[in-house]
């Protein structure tokens, strides 16, 4: 199958979507924390009267490019993720996965509904994404993580490549001894990751932006080889670029008009994705084909997607 990239509402897409297609989920919703969720670019250039100093005391102006925001409000947060909730676990495969990223503030009552959908007995981890970054509360403990909640479609048989996850170093090497601290160990559901860099070459400006490398992780340990990844709060598509790095193929689907000019960009150059209600080609300098089909035209009527 091609990869797609969905531009609308994803309800009605999901809907559309075969039952039992897809291998591995993973979504992060907005967090409902009643903000307006914004990334401002900027760029400098040299200025004797500019509002920064640099390197050898040159001064700089800082000009606005332009800002990406959307706000983060519902007047009924759990409302508005169960109907998506209920397809994803339709569209999940019988072994499949979905991981579920969201914070603090509304991780509690997401796991009740999420429970409700899956069954408790499918619930398999709450990970703590870890990072140091951000400003500094003095009025309590400063909050440093995110929550990702692990469901699986079946308790007894689901996908867990436990050979293939990357390994990491130690924190106490002089415990363990020379053989297995050169080899590493397996994550733990706890993840120490720093988030995207301001000034790294994975940033992509969009708001909200997660960190390709806890996305590897899901997408390594919990889908087959050639397998089907679907996202549909697809953002920036970090899910779609981590899909590709492993050989496996990838849905995205967004509501978000500069969500989906960040992912023309991002993908500029990449074959065999077909673009669904979104024309990328003003976005990009390569030119690719199979751009655009309408939604309206039936989704995996033909041939049932592969999780082979």
């Amino acid at each position: 199958m091609d990869n797609k990239i969905y531009f609308g509402e994803n309800l009605s897409i999901l809907k559309s979507l075969r039952s039992e297609s897809v291998d591995l989920i993973y979504i992060d919703p907005p967090f409902n924390t009643g903000k307006i969720q914004g990334r401002t670019q900027i760029k400098t250039i040299r200025s004797e009267s500019g509002d920064r100093v640099g390197f050898q005391g040159e001064r700089y102006k800082t000009m606005k490019i332009g800002t990406k925001s959307y706000s983060d409000l519902f007047d009924d947060f759990l409302a508005f993720l169960e109907p998506g909730l209920k397809e994803a676990y339709r569209i999940l495969a019988p072994n499949g996965s979905m991981y579920f990223h969201i914070d603090y503030r509304e991780v509690h009552y997401c796991k009740i509904l999420l429970d409700t959908i899956f069954g408790r007995e499918s619930f398999l981890n709450e990970i703590i994404w870890a990072y140091d970054y951000g400003a500094r509360s003095k009025r309590k403990w400063p909050t440093k993580h995110d929550n990702i909640l692990l469901y699986v479609k079946n308790h007894d048989d689901y996908i867990f490549n436990y050979d293939e996850i990357e390994r990491i170093p130690y924190m106490a090497p002089e415990l363990v001894g020379p053989e297995k601290a050169e080899l590493g160990k397996t994550p733990t559901d706890t993840w120490w990751h720093t988030i995207v860099p301001t000034n790294g070459k994975e940033k992509t400006g969009y708001p909200t932006q997660k960190p390709l490398g806890i996305l590897r992780r899901m997408v390594q340990a919990s889908s087959p080889e050639n397998g089907v990844v679907l996202d549909f709060f697809a953002g920036s598509g970090t899910t779609g670029v981590a899909s590709l790095e492993f050989g496996r193929h990838f849905i995205l689907i967004d509501k978000n008009t500069e969500a989906l000019e960040v992912m023309a960009k991002r993908f500029d150059g990449v074959p065999n994705i077909e673009w669904v209600d979104f024309d990328p080609k003003p976005f990009q300098k390569i030119v690719v084909q199979k751009q655009s089909t309408p939604l309206q035209e039936p989704l995996f009527e033909d041939n049932k997607v592969s999780s082979q």
